[in-house]
């Protein structure tokens, strides 16, 4: 019993603190709803407050676009009506235009009727002339024609013959420089003997013995030797011959001919090696001027200073680029009388001009000068006249030229100095440049084979037939001409002989 009432009790108990507990709830559910609404109203508020600013915000956008697109819309009509304005001026321009054209073409057509009427009135008035005139002279207009034609062409011969003779005339003078030029021209080509100079000069013994009494006992005869002649000895292994080496070809003279009278004697010491050479010397300095005055006398020139006779004999004994100095004068002064002969001016002087140009080269001290001013200063030195003088100085430009000697020594000079084989090359060096020449020129399209020929002084080209017609070949040679002159450096001038051929052959069986 006890244990239901307990039961009960309990039950009793739990349910009021049921019902405790749910009005409890009630009162804060009841709260929590008041709070929400509370909120959602405020957030009602926001929202709809934000709603407002965003409908308002996007109005103005839409008005502003609205008014932009407006002014767009205004500036495209303003637009079109002024072209509208413009287009309708055109127009009227154009429509004012056709009126115009169209009154010159109703003008023109009356001017070509109104021509048209004149010229069939010219006409008849020409046809009345004409018969009036034949009326008068008793000619037809034929006959008058052939005799107006007779008399013209009379007039027009007389005429041309006078333009004839005025041609002539011309030509004359014409010709007589064309013939100066060609003897110029002649005159480059000369062709004389060549002389080549060395630096050394070989002098021939009769048995290898006579090396040994040459070089004296420890050396002393040679060197005794080598201190009076100012060259070198050289006694190698070579048979029979023994060097002698110097760039002065007066000493090596000297020295030759000292050991030529040294063999022949016998006796070779220091004492007479000196005696030797002291009288070789005076024996050269004779022939020297022995050698200028038999070179004066066999060109015709006269009164010069024995100075200058000297120094003119002593050019046999110098070289120029491998070329004999004397030679060279001689020839000079030749081509230089026969080039003043052509041109009218005095050959003797050039003659002398010529034989003196190159005195500078050979002076008995070594200053530092030109040897054009040099040869200059001698000149004036031994009372030369002042064009020959002139003319010396000029011949490398170093002074200005004053006379016209001047400029035919210098092209003289040339003359002589660049023909075939005046001047001696390198062998090498020769062969380089004529290899150089050939495959210049084969290096063009159509070239088939090339020759240099005259010392590289001309240059044959070989071109196919099929391969370049004739107006090329003439464009070809001024090409290998222009590249010639732009990248290589030759002596004188090179002639460019182009050559095409067309052969058949056949043969008979």
């Amino acid at each position: 019993m006890n244990i239901v009432i307990g039961i009960i009790g309990l039950i009793i108990g739990a349910f009021v603190s049921w019902y405790m507990t749910g009005k409890a709830a009630n009162s804060r559910a009841q709260k929590i709803m008041s709070d929400a609404e509370k909120d959602a109203e405020v957030i009602k508020k926001k929202i709809l407050l934000e709603a407002k600013e965003e409908t308002f915000a996007l109005k103005n956008e839409a008005e502003q676009q609205i008014n932009s697109r407006t002014a767009k819309l205004q500036s495209n009509e303003n637009r079109v009506k002024q072209r509208e304005v413009s287009l309708n001026q055109k127009h009227e321009e154009l429509n004012k235009k056709s009126r115009e054209v169209e009154e010159v073409k109703s003008n023109l057509a009356n001017q070509q009727e109104f021509i048209e009427k004149k010229g069939t009135e010219l006409e008849r008035l020409h046809r009345q002339s004409v018969e009036k005139l034949e009326t008068i002279s008793g000619l037809s207009a034929e006959e008058a024609r052939e005799r107006l034609v007779d008399s013209l062409k009379d007039e027009a011969k007389s005429d041309a013959q006078s333009f004839i003779n005025d041609i002539i005339d011309e030509a004359k003078l014409t010709a007589n420089k064309e013939a100066k030029r060609i003897v110029i021209q002649s005159i480059q080509r000369v062709a004389t003997e060549t002389s080549i100079e060395n630096a050394i000069t070989v002098f021939h013994i009769d048995s290898d013995e006579i090396k040994g009494r040459i070089i004296g006992r420890e050396g002393r005869n040679i060197r005794a030797l080598e201190a009076a002649t100012g060259v070198e000895i050289v006694v190698d292994d070579t048979p029979e011959a023994i060097v002698i080496s110097g760039f002065d070809p007066v000493r090596r003279e000297i020295a030759r001919l000292s050991l030529h009278q040294l063999v022949a004697d016998g006796r070779i010491h220091p004492a007479r090696i000196e005696e030797v050479v002291s009288k070789v010397k005076k024996q050269i300095e004779d022939e020297i001027v022995e050698t200028g005055k038999r070179t004066v006398i066999d060109l015709g020139i006269h009164g010069l200073h024995p100075e200058l006779v000297r120094i003119v004999g002593k050019m046999k004994y110098r070289s120029s680029y491998g070329q004999n100095l004397l030679q060279h004068s001689r020839e000079t002064a030749n081509l230089c009388a026969v080039m003043a002969s052509e041109l009218g001016l005095n050959p003797k002087k050039a003659k002398r001009a010529g034989l003196l140009h190159d005195i500078g080269k050979v002076p008995d001290d070594e200053p530092e000068l030109p040897h054009a001013i040099l040869g200059m200063k001698l000149a004036e030195k031994y009372k030369e006249k002042p064009d020959i003088c002139n003319a010396i100085g000029a011949h490398h430009d170093e002074v200005e030229m004053t006379t016209l000697l001047a400029p035919i020594i210098q092209v003289c000079d040339a003359i002589s100095g660049a023909r075939p084989g005046a001047r001696r090359e390198i062998v090498e060096a020769y062969i380089k440049r004529l290899k150089d020449l050939e495959e210049l020129a084969l290096s063009y399209p159509g070239v088939i084979k090339t020759y240099a020929i005259q010392a590289g002084r001309e240059l044959r080209v070989i071109v196919g037939a099929d391969k370049i017609d004739d107006q090329d070949t003439e464009k070809l040679s001024d090409e290998i001409a222009r590249k010639i002159q732009t990248e290589m450096t030759y002596p004188g001038q090179v002639k460019i002989t182009v050559i095409r051929e067309t052969r058949a052959v056949s043969y008979a069986k």
